[in-house]
């Protein structure tokens, strides 16, 4: 698939606490091409989400009110399901284990939520 195609109908799960951040993440997401799957703004949610699997590649905020979400990362790469974490604190809390992963720092602007998720992407098998 080439460069240009590999976002078009990505299906992505949007974890995000900031209801602003993630208004304007869809709005990205979808200039790009993607289809917002689903959104979460809670752990509880996120890692509901996560399970459910229905989606190709997730947006995985951090911090998620006050709420680390490595757990929500360690589901996710058990699931086999590509992520990307945002966040405003740089590579502050991330663990080793997910040192591979790409970070995107808010605010993100398009280009560099767009070569994340490209990155990414670039494994991931469509329906």
């Amino acid at each position: 698939m080439s460069d240009e195609h590999l976002l078009e109908n990505l299906r992505i799960l949007l974890i995000e606490d900031e209801v602003v951040i993630a208004m304007t993440a869809e709005d990205m997401l979808e200039e790009m091409g993607c289809h917002v799957a689903a959104q979460a703004s809670s752990f509880n949610d996120a890692m509901a989400q996560a399970i459910a699997g229905d989606f190709d590649l997730a947006l995985l905020d951090i911090n998620l009110n006050g709420t680390m979400s490595l757990p929500i990362a360690h589901k996710l790469r058990e699931t086999g399901k590509p992520f990307v974490f945002t966040t405003g604190y740089g590579n502050v809390g991330i663990e080793d284990e997910f040192s591979d992963v790409t970070v995107v720092t808010k605010p993100y602007t398009i280009r560099s939520l767009s070569s994340a998720i490209k990155a990414a992407a670039s494994g991931v098998e469509r329906r």
